[in-house]
């Protein structure tokens, strides 16, 4: 148990990443509060914003992978809350290296999960994907708006884009069970397409914007532009994130994050990258090779009525946002 005289320490794997470096900035804001950081660096980055985060006296950081027991061990215990969020994501990764993808996220999950049931902190929340839902489609007709009641599957295990979300489904089984098996609050957050500053560049919406707006591409190329999604900005899933980890009513909890009030076609989207960059709306479409889930949206019924959520950006505005810090990122990168 943390001491009541002393701060009260959270730790954030993959706290430099994009999701886990926006919660250690909303949870440092509190003097009262020690936040420690877990990052390998492969894809967080100790850029400016990270060097400002990292020069609060209240955060600390660990260079570390969190496949190797010995990291383990150097966490220390008395941590109040974990949140893991270090993981092998991306297209790229998943069609590439597959087998690194499952190793490094079943691994950490389950190296953490000895951890935290041996004492090391008081309550885990495990990030997850709506990626979990996407193979449910090719066995059950998959209702959209998607409840978390839906039967999660994979098809097909030679299929290199099964590895992610087969991590993340293990990593829910290990989470909900080790849980229940010890008696640990934990919970489950199912993340549907979060956005916002410092997202990395290989997503959508980074994406379109450099070709909008930097390359000057006219017509500007859309891939899959029929396919819709449910975007979410960062802040809002921050704070679902952080309700679903801290409410009791959450414990043991599955809880889809999203902004189910703003589904979006692609081409939609793109239109409002290219208004909002002043460029006139000249949109061609092309099929996408490997995005096979035509409409992603969750059902946040669930998250509305346990952690009070309700999100309070507008794609709109998250947009603007956005495009506001990628348009200094690229001009700062050349």
């Amino acid at each position: 148990m943390t001491n009541a005289n002393s701060p009260r320490r959270i730790l954030i794997t993959g706290g430099l990443g994009f999701i886990g470096f926006h919660l250690a900035q909303r949870l440092s804001a509190d003097p009262n509060t020690a936040v420690v950081l877990v990052d390998n660096l492969v894809r967080g980055r100790l850029d400016a914003d990270a060097e400002a985060l990292l020069a609060l006296p209240n955060v600390s950081f660990l260079d570390g992978d969190l496949t190797d027991p010995a990291c383990i061990a150097s966490l220390g215990t008395g941590y109040a809350e974990v949140y893991h969020f270090a993981a092998v994501i991306g297209v790229s990764n998943v069609l590439k290296h597959p087998d690194r993808v499952l190793r490094v996220n079943a691994m950490s999950t389950l190296l953490l999960l000895d951890w935290f049931v041996a004492g090391g902190a008081e309550r885990f929340l495990f990030p997850s994907t709506s990626e979990a839902y996407a193979w449910t489609q090719h066995v059950l007709p998959l209702p959209v708006p998607t409840p978390e009641t839906v039967p999660l599957a994979i098809t097909d295990v030679h299929n290199p884009r099964a590895s992610y979300a087969g991590s993340k489904i293990l990593g829910e089984l290990a989470v909900a069970h080790y849980g229940a098996q010890h008696g640990k609050p934990v919970a489950i957050v199912r993340y549907h397409n979060v956005y916002g500053p410092r997202m990395g560049t290989q997503h959508v919406i980074p994406e379109l914007y450099y070709r909008a707006a930097f390359e000057r591409q006219d017509p500007l190329v859309v891939y899959s532009p029929d396919h819709s999604r449910a975007f979410c900005y960062v802040d809002d899933a921050v704070t679902a994130t952080m309700a679903a980890t801290r409410l009791p009513a959450a414990a043991g909890g599955i809880f889809n994050i999203g902004n189910a009030s703003e589904e979006i076609t692609i081409r939609d989207l793109a239109a409002k990258i290219l208004t909002l960059s002043g460029r006139p709306d000249v949109i061609e479409g092309r099929t996408a090779e490997n995005d096979p889930v035509q409409r992603r949206c969750p059902d946040v019924s669930r998250a509305e009525q346990v952690l009070g959520y309700v999100p309070q950006v507008s794609l709109d505005e998250g947009l603007r946002r956005t495009m506001a810090w990628y348009e200094e990122y690229y001009r700062s990168v050349g």
